[in-house]
């Protein structure tokens, strides 16, 4: 086995529980993730007598994970680096987002650098008791234990004339050809408000769509009007859940040249980059809040302040240097 392995992300055991399902055979679920068979077979083990569940076995890891870790502390220990973390917190940056802000800035020193499950080490176990609850308060999902939650899902409901992500084109997975959108709705207090979310995978380049509601017809027309505002090269597809919001995905389709293509049900890990965006965007809209009291001009300014960050999966370049980026590139 290889001396660089690295433990099985989140993602990946949502695959392992979705191949199983399909009765796919340890072997070929290896092949499909690039693992060693080995590391599949022991992952499964871990639930002998049960089917598997991804978010159980996550948080298994986790747990045995922070028990290696308990007691160590690199930042506690480093006053500079501890004093730029505090700060990055409080500007709502990510623990990921502060670790590749200091491997960008600090590239010869290794004492200012940190991954960021340290950081979240850090925040949970180390901090004092008077600023945890601080420290956690400015996470995005403020949870007050670490370790993966389950999402719940929208309801299985059929939408007329749908185009399943399996006819989805093979460029769309590879990521290396922009224009191709992940979309979805944040719901705000007793699902009478929502804010819409489309993301583009290539560049994570978010835009957040104003609602005056959360009809079908309103959704659509909001969403054209985005679509609208693009470059050609930057609108090809958009990857959507099963949600009645985006029923008329034929007349959107029509009018914006863009296709549609629907999730399998139950499945967030088939439009990932959206997920995780709507994670990020709970920092500023929590659940339980009314959507509707949010104005244009004020989602416009949180999608700038979300574009301008600094991305680990884009080498620390934030998604509006990228996204123009490639706009300049294909232009050319």
């Amino acid at each position: 086995m290889s001396q660089n392995y690295t433990r099985l992300t989140l993602q990946e055991r949502f695959k392992i529980e979705k191949y199983l399902d399909q009765k796919l055979s340890i072997s070929s679920i290896a092949i499909l993730l690039n693992r060693n068979k080995s590391t599949i077979s022991r992952e499964v083990k871990k639930f002998k007598k049960r089917c598997y569940d991804a978010f159980i076995s996550h948080q298994i890891a986790f747990e045995i994970s922070m028990n290696k870790n308990y007691g160590r502390s690199k930042i506690l220990s480093n006053k500079k680096l501890l004093k730029i973390v505090h700060s990055k917190l409080k500007k709502r940056w990510s623990p990921e987002q502060i670790s590749i802000f200091l491997k960008h800035n600090f590239p010869h020193n290794k004492a200012m650098n940190v991954s960021h499950e340290t950081i979240y080490f850090y925040i949970y176990l180390h901090s004092k008791s008077h600023l945890k609850k601080e420290l956690i308060d400015s996470l995005r999902q403020k949870k007050k234990t670490r370790g993966p939650a389950r999402s719940k899902e929208s309801k299985d409901i059929k939408i007329k004339d749908r185009i399943s992500i399996d006819e989805r084109p093979q460029e769309v997975i590879g990521r290396e050809i922009p224009g191709h959108w992940e979309g979805d709705l944040i719901i705000g207090k007793d699902h009478k408000s929502a804010i819409g979310t489309l993301v583009e995978r290539s560049t994570r380049a978010v835009i957040l769509v104003h609602l005056k509601d959360k009809n079908a017809e309103t959704v659509r027309k909001a969403f054209e009007k985005e679509f609208k505002k693009l470059p050609k090269l930057m609108k090809k597809s958009l990857t959507y859940d099963n949600g009645t919001e985006m029923a008329q995905h034929k007349l959107f389709t029509k009018n914006t040249k863009v296709q549609v293509y629907f999730t399998h049900p139950y499945s967030p890990w088939e439009r990932p980059t959206n997920e995780n965006t709507n994670g990020l965007l709970r920092d500023y809209f929590p659940k339980g809040t009314d959507l509707s009291i949010y104005s244009e001009k004020e989602l416009k300014k949180v999608q700038r302040e979300l574009n301008e960050r600094p991305r680990k999966v884009l080498d620390g370049y934030s998604p509006a240097q990228v996204f123009n980026r490639m706009i300049i590139q294909q232009i050319k």
